[in-house]
């Protein structure tokens, strides 16, 4: 090599190492770049999850409430009308299967699943409201009174969680057509798939 060929070598090495540091870097930031977007993803997948959750936990907890309130208030009719003991132990009994047949995330895909539930639950209601409201006694009785007004201000409230619901599992639909190829490698595949939503919207 000669003495020119050494000079301009010694040169040009700073450049060429200063060239291999910044394809380095790049690939970091590319790789950086990657792992922040899946990192973002996998937070927000979680909060929704977290959010639907907690949703459906708050409606079905206060349908809950809604049909104890009408346990207490077949008791309180028992107390009062020992001669209604057969036709309220039947309601009870009504009331002890109407559990059995509330929905689920998974079931409220099928129409027919949350009809039948809401046919069974208005009818319950409708009538044991009526029951109460005939009785001589509910003119003075408070109990009486505040249970009928508990379970009907419930009824009202259905509405309201499902809508609220459905708009969380709604964004959350969203929200995985657009990310599904990255959320396969957050969550297994067949645990990744869009909610049911009480509107009846199709879901695939």
């Amino acid at each position: 090599m000669t003495i020119m060929r050494k000079h301009l070598f010694c040169l040009l090495m700073p450049f060429f190492g200063l060239l291999g540091m910044n394809c380095s870097e790049k690939k970091v930031e590319d790789h950086k770049t990657v792992f922040t977007k899946a990192d973002s993803l996998t937070d927000r997948y979680l909060a929704y999850q977290d959010s639907m959750l907690q949703s459906w936990n708050i409606m079905i907890n206060d349908d809950n409430q809604k049909i104890k309130a009408m346990h207490n208030l077949l008791h309180e009719l028992l107390v009062t009308n020992a001669d209604d003991r057969e036709l309220l132990r039947g309601y009870e009994e009504q009331l002890n299967q109407l559990v059995g047949l509330r929905y689920t995330q998974q079931s409220m895909g099928n129409a027919e699943v949350v009809e039948e539930y809401d046919f069974a639950s208005a009818t319950l209601v409708s009538e044991l409201i009526s029951l109460a409201e005939s009785k001589k006694e509910f003119a003075y009785n408070t109990t009486l009174q505040k249970l009928v007004e508990e379970i009907r201000i419930a009824d009202q409230r259905v509405a309201n969680y499902r809508e609220e619901y459905d708009h969380i599992a709604d964004q959350y639909n969203q929200f995985l057509e657009r990310n599904t190829a990255y959320l396969t490698d957050i969550s297994n595949h067949d645990t990744i798939h869009k909610k049911h939503l009480f509107r009846m919207v199709a879901v695939e």
